[in-house]
């Protein structure tokens, strides 16, 4: 894509990352007055919640939040110190896997039913017909983004 169509691609990343950095800061500003809490440490209880009893290896934590091993180290030492979160043995005795406790559930409930209603604030000036059609658009935009980077790949392989 050149010309104007790079113009306006270039134009529609800015308004994207300006969206997506205007709802970071919010939702973390949120997190933080009404729960003490950061964006870091609630995806990672996100990501506990949705694996269930079986939890996460500390390896699989940091791939789904996009982090290093190190990162989630350090998260789980402070939500498992405030009794959030238990660390389990693995199948190999160096792989540790994390899960929520009864009380990390509940805590995590309160958290996600308040995240949910902050985002619809954000979005509220946005019929949902607008969300349907922007959630679609976004969704090619996502495809296309992985389909360049493949084959980018493919490319360099050459």
């Amino acid at each position: 894509m050149s010309g104007a169509g790079g113009k306006a691609a270039l134009r529609l990343w800015l308004r994207m990352l300006a969206c997506s950095t205007a709802v970071e800061r919010e939702v973390g500003r949120r997190l933080r007055e009404e729960f003490g809490s950061t964006l870091p440490r609630f995806d990672l209880l996100s990501a506990l919640d949705r694996a269930g009893e079986a939890g996460l290896s500390m390896g699989e934590a940091a791939e789904r939040l996009r982090v290093t091993n190190g990162n989630v180290t350090g998260l789980a030492r402070r939500l498992e110190g405030e009794g959030l979160i238990e660390r389990l043995a693995g199948s190999d005795r160096r792989v540790q896997r994390l899960r929520l406790t009864a009380p990390g559930r509940s805590r995590f409930a309160v958290m996600a039913a308040a995240h949910e209603g902050w985002i619809g604030e954000l979005f509220a000036g946005l019929g949902d017909g607008d969300v349907e059609e922007l959630g679609g658009r976004l969704e090619r935009a996502r495809r296309s983004i992985r389909s360049a980077l493949h084959e980018e790949t493919v490319h360099e392989g050459a």
